[in-house]
């Protein structure tokens, strides 16, 4: 039987725990997909702690995990004979996927798991060259980002404030706003300063000072921001940037009701077909930290805990 991670409560992480189910069967449309590796992101935290118990009705054992890339081993009823489906370039965009083709994809609260099932219509065909954790990455932070920046109306000449650069969604923003010809301006602790040079952006602290930093590193304004932490940052952009449409948060909702920004972000195929062509390509880099699927309650403790570079992955 295969395994995934659950809770039975709300809590902190060592409330996660390993669980043996039934494998799935996958619907018509769908796919079984041994999972080789999944993304931990922030929301899988707060779900894990309660934060939405108000807003969302959870279902004990609940299981965690948005993102992933494995191998499909069995396609759903409605299948051609032959195993093959043909997607087109509104669907996965790689000519057909098979049982065998090498996935990424995106599944809600479903990839903590040795075996999942998900839409064949939102899987996109991993290239070779890709490693599995830096596939599995990929989809939340990659999408989230590229449909931000499009929202933001980011490109060429812009100056594009990121709070929290070096995160997931923060590391592709900045190099996509970079290939856009926009000047990034983000973020970090001190600690990741040098490799947000790396990837091309002016890096500056969080914190007390950071709008006298920024105009300093800014004199001609900023056009742009992208707020991926809520709070203070959403106050720093409301003061640098003229135009409250072309503010975009992934995380403060008071922000939108409260000051007019944007919610931005969301999922898009063509988006994650770009991403993960550009990282099998190497013109995008997005760092990992690997943690076996059995140890998701460390994986947790470190997301938890901020300042990670890039994303945390589950290897099952």
């Amino acid at each position: 039987m295969p395994t995934v991670i659950a809770l039975t409560r709300f809590g902190p992480p060592e409330v996660l725990r390993p669980m043996q189910i039934e494998t799935p069967r996958p619907g018509p449309g769908q796919a079984l997909i041994r999972v080789r590796a999944a993304g931990v992101n922030p929301v899988d935290c707060k779900l894990r702690r309660g934060d939405f118990a108000g807003t969302y009705p959870t279902d004990f054992p609940q299981r965690l995990g948005n993102e992933f890339a494995g191998t499909i081993i069995a396609l759903g009823p409605d299948a051609p004979t032959d195993g093959a489906i043909a997607v087109g370039p509104d669907a996965a965009g790689d000519g057909a996927l098979s049982i065998g083709t090498d996935v990424v994809g995106s599944a809600t609260a479903q990839a903590y798991a040795e075996v999942l099932v998900a839409d064949i219509a939102g899987l996109v065909a991993k290239p070779p060259s890709l490693p599995w954790e830096t596939a599995a990455g990929l989809p939340a932070a990659g999408q989230t980002a590229h449909t931000a920046l499009s929202q933001l109306g980011v490109g060429p000449g812009d100056v594009l404030l990121v709070h929290a650069a070096a995160g997931g969604v923060g590391t592709i923003a900045v190099q996509l706003a970079r290939d856009l010809g926009a000047r990034v301006i983000g973020t970090a602790s001190e600690s990741n300063h040098d490799y947000l040079r790396g990837l091309g952006a002016t890096p500056t602290t969080y914190g007390p000072g950071l709008l006298d930093r920024v105009r300093a590193l800014a004199p001609e304004g900023v056009d742009a921001a992208l707020d991926l932490v809520g709070g203070q940052a959403i106050t720093t952009s409301l003061a640098l940037v003229q135009n409250r449409d072309r503010i975009g948060t992934t995380v403060d909702r008071r922000a939108v009701e409260e000051h007019g920004v944007r919610r931005v972000g969301g999922r898009s195929l063509p988006a994650l077909r770009e991403i993960v062509g550009k990282a099998a390509a190497g013109r995008l880099a997005l760092p990992v930290r690997t943690f076996p699927l059995r140890a998701a309650v460390a994986a947790h403790h470190l997301v938890e805990g901020g300042h990670v570079r890039g994303k945390v992955v589950l290897v099952a």
